[in-house]
């Protein structure tokens, strides 16, 4: 079985957001085992797994790329969009674009302190468009 649903995600602002429980309303039922992969269609926004319990790591998330990406840098060439868009690119390409989990008993399988991050890289980005593609049994 092979099931595809399409979905957006409301606009958030700058930095990490868990969607954990938002993409899990999106793809029920699940099969009693399989995959699940969540592609997002952006360039400027990726997906990761990480912690989900104390809010202070997706804050220092965003102040480490920050640091290791700064915006307004003289050799940006791509710099139309503004002073966050080839920054958002180059975070884009280091968190990647999609993410796969396994299920099992109908339940995604994340670790204790795992949740899914919306990782929002525009100060601005608008609403994100995924997809999620279930293969199972």
């Amino acid at each position: 079985m092979i099931t595809q649903v399409a979905f957006s995600l409301p606009a958030y602002p700058r930095g990490f957001h868990i969607i954990t429980d938002l993409l899990r309303a999106q793809i029920t039922p699940l099969p009693s085992a399989g995959i699940l992969h969540v592609h997002i269609l952006h360039t400027s926004a990726g997906l990761s797994i990480n912690e989900n319990a104390d809010p202070t790591v997706r804050v220092d998330f965003e102040s480490i790329f920050n640091r290791l990406i700064p915006e307004d840098q003289d050799f940006y060439t791509h710099n139309y969009e503004g002073s966050d868009d080839m920054p958002a690119h180059v975070k884009s390409s280091i968190v990647g674009n999609s993410i796969s989990l396994p299920i099992s008993n109908g339940k995604l399988i994340l670790g204790t302190w795992q949740g899914i991050y919306l990782c929002e890289f525009r100060n601005r980005g608008g609403r994100r468009k995924l997809v999620a593609t279930i293969i199972g049994s």
